[in-house]
């Protein structure tokens, strides 16, 4: 048995069949965890939605931005629905659509397995959240996203703010943890998301940190795979396992081995670069 994590999809069907064949993926025996990110920019979304579900018995996906993005254009009039690109018209406008996005909504914003030692995350953590926290954060969204209300959610979840606080509430405190779990890339010291700030480490403004970074964070006791940060690329440390190495931008797919006491990444090339 083997344990992989994969980056970001994001609709790439080709480089996602290699990857598989490469770690020589036997369902039977397997587990694969998919970063999040399934869904939108490689042409092939409904392709490659309908491939992790299909896996679905012998993998887990956490939900990225893109993916809770298609969700919410579900939720709109199909004349909206027409108004997004073809690649994710093609998933929303699918004879198998319903069945596909019941399953994504089901999909947790965090995974973790303690004996294997690992958790995972679209994105990032809040300096402060231990492991327990996460999980406990993301079962607050999980229920309203599963739940009869979810329409208002998925609604309302855009926005930058308002910053991350224990004392939020409703619809604020959901869009602050997704935000955490989607969308974080730099932080302050005090947890607050820089949005715009999406180049590599070094070119950030003074006084924001990689989230993985940022002093006085708190140790979680387990080794975590991320994704969402192609201009990041392969980056391992402080525990931290990122593995989006921008597939859908001319980059490289990537899996990491879970279960093994030795690195092994393997890697195949992503789609073509967009002229």
């Amino acid at each position: 048995m083997a344990v992989w994590a994969i980056g970001d999809l994001q609709g790439c069907l080709g480089p996602t069949e290699r990857l598989l064949e490469r770690i020589a993926f036997d369902p039977a025996r397997d587990r694969l965890w998919f970063c999040g990110d399934l869904v939108n920019r490689g042409g092939e979304s409904l392709e490659t939605l309908r491939l992790v579900h299909s896996l679905r018995e012998s993998a887990v996906t956490v939900l990225g931005n893109h993916d809770l993005s298609l969700l919410a254009i579900a939720e709109r009039r199909e004349a909206d629905q027409r108004k997004v690109n073809p690649d994710l018209q093609r998933v929303l406008f699918a004879p198998d659509r319903d069945q596909l996005l019941d399953w994504l909504r089901t999909q947790p914003l965090v995974h973790a397995d303690r004996e294997l030692g690992w958790m995972m995350v679209h994105a990032g953590l809040a300096p402060k959240w231990t492991a327990d926290d996460a999980l406990a954060m993301a079962a607050e969204v999980e229920r309203v996203l599963q739940g009869n209300n979810r329409q208002g959610l998925l609604r309302n979840m855009y926005g930058d703010r308002p910053a991350w606080s224990p004392g939020l509430r409703g619809t604020d405190r959901l869009r602050a943890i997704i935000n955490i779990f989607t969308r974080m890339r730099y932080c302050s010291p005090r947890g607050r998301i820089a949005f715009e700030e999406k180049g590599a480490p070094g070119t950030q403004q003074p006084g924001l940190y990689p989230w993985y970074e940022v002093p006085g964070r708190v140790e979680r006791g387990l080794k975590l795979a991320c994704g969402h940060w192609s201009s990041l690329g392969l980056f391992i440390g402080h525990g931290i396992h990122a593995i989006d190495t921008g597939a859908v931008w001319g980059g490289k797919l990537t899996a990491l081995r879970l279960d093994s006491e030795a690195l092994c990444v393997v890697q195949v090339p992503g789609r073509p670069k967009p002229d």
